[in-house]
């Protein structure tokens, strides 16, 4: 039964970390990360799927090997969070929405000027 769960929660999380790439304020990482972590404890197989055929894959093995960025993706995120904030910022006319998403912005900036970057082997990958 645990297994079930974990499945059922990885393929979730799958779903929603991809849906994060297009959506400012769903999160990508940590639901990709999660279903890393789900995947691990109940399939070989499914984890296997995510680490190597999936578009994640490079980065997780990364991550999970450096506990950090690949160069080059940090100003790339940073970039598409301020192009998508910038959109949603624009489109919403609520005041106090507004500030919340400037608050989101400055808070998600912060956490990703923060985190480490280090080059991989060059036999990676």
């Amino acid at each position: 039964m645990q297994r079930i769960i974990l499945l059922i929660i990885g393929w979730l999380a799958i779903v929603l970390g991809t849906l994060g790439v297009v959506l400012p304020l769903l999160p990508t990482t940590p639901f990709i990360l999660l279903a890393a972590w789900c995947f691990a404890r109940s399939s070989p197989r499914f984890h296997q799927w995510l680490l190597y055929r999936s578009w994640f894959g490079v980065y997780l093995r990364h991550w999970q090997q450096y506990r950090a960025l690949p160069p080059g993706v940090k100003p790339r995120a940073i970039l598409l969070i301020i192009c998508t904030f910038a959109m949603s910022i624009w489109l919403v006319k609520i005041f106090w929405l507004r500030i919340m998403l400037l608050c989101m912005l400055a808070a998600l900036l912060l956490f990703m000027w923060r985190m480490p970057v280090v080059a991989g082997d060059k036999t990676e990958g």
